[in-house]
């Protein structure tokens, strides 16, 4: 009887601390997915992005864009931080321009530094501004423009309970480069809404527009996409998954779609 009740108290015990681990750690991931939705949030992540777009051109062409985007913050001072983001596009694609075959490689890197307060305003809004960069390391000259770029960027955003909304911009000028490839004069906008729920779900709508100023081309697609935390052994991950519908005069895919996955490495 005693053995029996002793064993029943150890089990409560052990079901108690296992529940307030479980607790903390979901606790943990609704907080990193949280502030995934942020771009200039104070955590080290490395996502890897891959887009997927079918039926594009004339001859029915496909691509792959795996965008490699790590997100370091640094600490410059009491009350602001240096966030400096990355995106490293590796690409592989057939018959995008029409029966042009296929290429794979590096696409061009953009290099983004947004000096960023610690604390939000007092109205809740967070922002970022600084320079963004274009940096010609395609590895061919289907898969980028052959171009050196620089310009500035700009995010805002407010968090309110579950909700986050708001939005990304740049625009970068070319200054230097390949003189028999066209200029770069292109403005990004990226307007985003997001909510999120327990257990480290997030559902996030976003639209990602360029338009060149130059050739009047604009190619952009709209994602809804559907997103968890949660950890493989001591690594904390999220993972992503939705649709890619794409629009613009210069965008002749007909569908799409996006997946990756997200390592964060708290503080």
């Amino acid at each position: 009887m005693k053995k029996a009740l002793v064993f029943t108290i150890a089990s409560l015990l052990s079901f108690f601390a296992f529940s307030q681990e479980d607790e903390a750690l979901r606790s943990e991931e609704d907080e990193l997915a949280k502030e995934l939705l942020n771009p200039i949030a104070n955590l080290v992540s490395l996502p890897f992005q891959s887009n997927f777009d079918f039926g594009m051109g004339p001859a029915d062409g496909s691509r792959w864009l795996m965008n490699v985007q790590p997100v370091i913050p640094m600490s410059i001072g009491e009350d602001w931080n240096l966030i400096g983001r990355v995106i490293l596009p590796v690409i592989s694609q057939n018959d995008i321009f029409g029966e042009s075959g296929s290429q794979t490689g590096l696409g061009d890197v953009v290099l983004s530094s947004f000096f960023s307060p610690k604390e939000p305003t007092s109205g809740g809004l967070i922002w970022g501004a600084g320079p963004v960069f274009l940096i010609p390391t395609a590895t061919d000259n289907l898969l980028g423009a052959g171009q050196f770029g620089v310009g500035p960027t700009a995010v805002a955003l407010k968090q309110a309970g579950s909700f986050t909304i708001g939005a990304l911009v740049n625009h970068i000028w070319s200054v230097a480069g390949n003189s028999d490839r066209s200029d770069v004069n292109a403005t990004f906008f990226q307007p985003f809404l997001a909510r999120n729920f327990p257990g480290g779900y997030a559902l996030s709508l976003n639209t990602e527009l360029s338009h060149d100023w130059g050739l009047n081309a604009t190619l952009g697609s709209l994602h809804l996409i559907g997103s968890k935390v949660f950890a493989i052994g001591d690594q904390l991950t999220q993972v992503f998954i939705g649709p890619r519908i794409p629009y613009g005069n210069a965008n002749s895919a007909s569908w799409g779609f996006r997946a990756g996955l997200t390592l964060m490495f708290p503080k």
